[in-house]
């Protein structure tokens, strides 16, 4: 077990201060969160060593043995296309694992903070995403993270669900980076050019949680609930690629990788892709105030440029 790093806003606690359990610690978004959430509590965080999400047993005899008074939970199984052929265990992370936090949650009275997916949705039509319309994931992590949805606001716990989409960061494995190695790898890239949605940094996804929960101090019941959680704006992969070309930095001697736009039907994968990732992020702006910079802006911040 790991805690955050003593800072001058955390190195004196009253008894008051909030216990907050961060579960996938080591992720993209768990590693963000460790920096934002410690100016807010006490921070133990834990990574799949320490707590695996497929073990529900371990799960909760780890909440209650820390006792936390706020629950985030970013950890989840998102590898896409293993889901297909690994359902169970998927299924065990995304479904199982959060409703077992959400019963521990509701326990305690501890609030709970859950991370979900535009993968919920079917990916029809053009317009953005609203939290109330109509789910039909395509695919067996979508569906599963739907469950843990469900799961949580079955068990009646003080809850926050933010969907989110196209996560990226510095660190671990997502587009961002895979598309760096291999644009200095490759002479050509066929990138998707037909699935639309926001690539979102990781760094403003843990800001903005952070700036909420300072907002939920209070019990306010009409607060808890779905919101989505994106950077605004929209692309394509293809678009994300090209920006990220734009961007990066090459060794004069490097010719970078050529960008050819396909559709979804050009590039068959286990899984099934929603075409429009768009999510209404009106709520979380109406709820709290808040409103996640544009994605262009973000990225040329995340890369340094």
């Amino acid at each position: 077990m790991t805690t955050t790093p003593h800072s001058p806003l955390t190195a004196h606690r009253s008894p008051l201060t909030p216990k907050i359990l961060l579960t996938g610690a080591s992720g993209q978004v768990g590693w963000e969160l460790r920096r934002t959430l410690g100016a807010l509590g006490q921070v133990v965080a834990l990574d799949s060593r320490l707590m695996d999400l497929a073990d529900a047993g371990a799960v909760r005899a780890a909440v209650r043995s820390i006792a936390p008074t706020i629950i985030v939970n970013p950890a989840a199984y998102t590898a896409v296309d293993t889901a297909e052929s690994e359902p169970d265990r998927a299924h065990a992370v995304n479904a199982v694992a959060p409703g077992v936090l959400a019963e521990e949650a509701a326990r305690l009275g501890a609030l709970l903070v859950h991370y979900s997916t535009d993968y919920v949705f079917d990916g029809s039509g053009e317009a953005p995403w609203r939290e109330d319309d109509a789910t039909g994931p395509l695919n067996v992590y979508g569906a599963t993270k739907l469950a843990g949805e469900r799961a949580i606001a079955a068990a009646g716990c003080r809850h926050l669900i933010f969907r989110t989409s196209w996560v990226y960061g510095a660190r671990g494995g997502n587009f961002l980076l895979t598309m760096r190695r291999l644009m200095r790898e490759r002479p050509e890239l066929k990138i998707v050019a037909d699935q639309i949605g926001a690539p979102t940094w990781c760094r403003d996804l843990a800001e903005a949680t952070a700036q909420v929960l300072v907002h939920l101090r209070d019990k306010d019941e009409s607060r808890w609930g779905v919101y989505h959680m994106t950077n605004a704006g929209e692309t394509s992969w293809h678009g994300f690629a090209e920006a990220i070309l734009a961007l990066d930095a090459f060794d004069k001697t490097m010719t970078p990788a050529r960008l050819v736009p396909i559709s979804s039907r050009d590039y068959p994968t286990p899984a099934r892709r929603p075409l429009n990732s768009r999510l209404d992020n009106g709520r979380l702006e109406q709820a709290f105030g808040l409103r996640l910079r544009n994605w262009r802006e973000a990225l040329a911040l995340c890369m340094g440029a």
